[in-house]
């Protein structure tokens, strides 16, 4: 082993290559790192034990085992320390299964060494964060579902894993993204939001990658895409079952090469980007009926994170309705009565916590002085007071209709009538809204 100083950073290289360890050591060495190498799983571990060490390098087979073992070991007593699987070329489904086990990132051999350098950089800044124990923003809520989710999301942040983000509309997925990247070693770089279904189909390529000047009409000067502006930091593609199959195709490249082609463009510019993705579809099904490619699928939601909707964590309401009043008054003091707070307790909710905060924007406008009652909430009626009678005499697509047209009313009012983003804040596409307000008759 090489001997290393305690002002040094160390990195443990786990491989029963020597010619490879030796490439590494020297990579590490011309970084200002000093490594110690181990050739099986009990050596590594030996090692781990006397550290210690701010990142591992690990094959995945070893001649005592597997890798796997090792990064498992590893989550469980020195979850600070970064992992970095060493596979196979193309071998992406051991790459996935380091992941979910909890690797940091892969690096594919024969080793790419500007590629290894990215890496370590990468590890170390992590490393650095959770050592200073720097604190991010956090969800709102003690519930169960949202103390472990809150777990997931720090162990998420350590990692470089594509993450699928599944949840309802109006549950706060992009929020959920932006807490990942806050407490990851990408947290001084850019976290950029997109969101998919926004976007023309015919400009998404354009908007995604960028263009060069002259590449179309309208292209008067070269511009770099959101990959670009993302570099070093978080993309955060929201809506991603509305990208259409032959752009999946293109998007799937960028992730596995780690590059992207400029519309117009000979080559390829490299790009450092983590990906993270969210829809309010059913993905799965998604697949089954054509409209997102298996291949795409995979390589997006290596791991999964499912957001409760609000109706499910009602002990929430309480402190989320404080937090965003908070917000929402800026200096001023405004509550709820307890009548208001059991009337939102009793409410299902449909818009999630997006829903709660257009109901607490309208009861700050129109609440008389710095208490809101039941009345300011102005809830639907078929749902405003959880103790009076459920409303069953009246026509049911009446009353759905009304429901609806309130819904739909709010997200206008709440976007100040863009109904592109109406659209989005309701969870559906700008056609859907232009239907179903011309069904209920809303100018």
């Amino acid at each position: 082993m090489n001997v290393a100083t305690d002002e040094v950073p160390r990195v443990l290289i786990v491989d029963d290559e020597p010619d490879l360890c030796e490439l590494l050591a020297i990579t590490l060495q011309g970084m200002g790192l000093t490594s110690d190498s181990a050739g099986t799983l009990k050596a590594a571990r030996a090692a781990l034990a006397q550290g210690p060490y701010r990142l591992c390098l690990c094959d995945l087979r070893l001649p005592d085992g597997s890798g796997l073992e090792l990064i498992e070991q590893i989550q469980r007593t020195l979850p600070q320390m970064p992992v970095a699987m060493i596979t196979a070329h193309g071998d992406v489904d051991a790459a996935v299964a380091a992941m979910k086990a909890g690797a940091f990132d892969f690096v594919s051999k024969p080793v790419n060494v500007a590629a290894l350098r990215g890496l370590v950089d990468t590890a170390l800044r992590l490393s650095r964060v959770r050592a200073e124990q720097v604190t991010a923003p956090t969800l709102t809520g003690d519930s169960a579902v949202m103390q472990a989710l809150r777990v997931t999301l720090a162990k998420l942040a350590r990692s470089q894993a594509p993450v699928f983000i599944r949840g309802e509309s109006g549950v706060d997925k992009e929020r959920v993204a932006h807490l990942i990247h806050a407490q990851g070693p990408r947290a001084s770089g850019p976290f950029v939001p997109v969101n998919c279904g926004a976007i023309p189909e015919n400009l998404l390529e354009s908007e995604l990658f960028g263009h060069i000047k002259g590449s179309f009409t309208g292209a008067s000067a070269d511009r770099e895409g959101l990959f670009q502006a993302a570099d070093g930091g978080t993309l955060f593609l929201d809506e991603i079952g509305a990208v259409p199959p032959g752009m999946q195709v293109k998007l799937l490249r960028a992730l596995q090469e780690r590059a992207v082609r400029p519309v117009g463009a000979r080559q390829e510019v490299p790009v450092d980007v983590r990906v993270l993705s969210a829809t309010h579809e059913d993905l799965a099904a998604l697949v089954s009926s054509g409209r997102v490619r298996q291949d795409f699928y995979y390589r997006i939601n290596v791991i999964e994170v499912m957001v409760p909707p609000l109706r499910e964590r009602g002990e929430d309401i309480a402190p989320l309705a404080v937090d965003l009043l908070r917000r929402i008054a800026g200096g001023e003091r405004l509550s709820l009565t307890s009548k208001a707070l059991e009337v939102l307790q009793g409410y299902a909710f449909p818009g999630n916590v997006r829903e709660l905060e257009n109901i607490l924007e309208r009861a700050a406008a129109l609440c008389e002085g710095a208490l809101i009652d039941a009345a300011d909430l102005h809830l639907p009626k078929l749902f405003a007071d959880p103790s009076g009678p459920t409303a069953g005499n009246g026509d049911l697509d009446s009353e759905l209709g009304g429901v609806e047209r309130e819904r739909i009313l709010e997200a206008l009012l709440a976007s100040r009538y863009n109904r592109s983003a109406a659209a989005d804040r309701l969870g559906i596409t700008l056609r859907q809204l232009r239907y179903r307000m011309l069904k209920l008759g809303i100018n």
